[in-house]
């Protein structure tokens, strides 16, 4: 597979996309998926922690930002939690969202794959960061492409 295109389709993006807004209707917590060909010889993870910065999730009041990066073409993707996240998610929080993202991938069904990791985190979210009076969406829920 190496379109982007491919891997979600319009429709499949549309969805992803209702999965945050779902995800993060009950939480302060911000939630983005970022897909694109290829990390290139840059390690996966710090190519996650850059598109993180990119995007601004570094830039949330109370460090609650979730980043689903995935790099089509390598068939790889890193679920990358702000501190805030990663202070109070349980030691096995990120490894079973992964695994419940990879068991659908594995069957080729990636929008499924991305709304269940994307619940998954937002439930995490929830428990710790739940809304509250005065809350925004300090970041747009649209999956980003490069």
């Amino acid at each position: 597979m190496s379109k982007i295109e491919d891997f979600l389709s319009k429709k499949g993006e549309e969805e992803v996309v209702e999965a945050i807004r779902m995800a993060e209707k009950s939480t302060s917590g911000e939630i983005r998926v970022h897909i694109e060909k290829t990390h290139g010889e840059q390690d996966i993870f710090e190519r996650a922690m850059e598109v993180f910065h990119l995007l601004k999730m570094d830039n949330t009041k109370l460090d609650n930002g979730v980043l689903i990066y995935v790099a089509v073409e390598d068939r790889d993707f890193v679920i990358y939690g702000d501190r805030g996240i990663n202070e109070v998610v349980p030691a096995d929080f990120w490894e079973s969202t992964k695994d419940a993202i990879v068991a659908q991938f594995k069957a080729g069904n990636y929008k499924q794959g991305l709304i269940d990791g994307i619940l998954k985190a937002g439930g995490q979210l929830q428990t710790h960061f739940p809304w509250s009076e005065g809350n925004k969406n300090e970041l747009p829920n649209n999956i980003s492409k490069e």
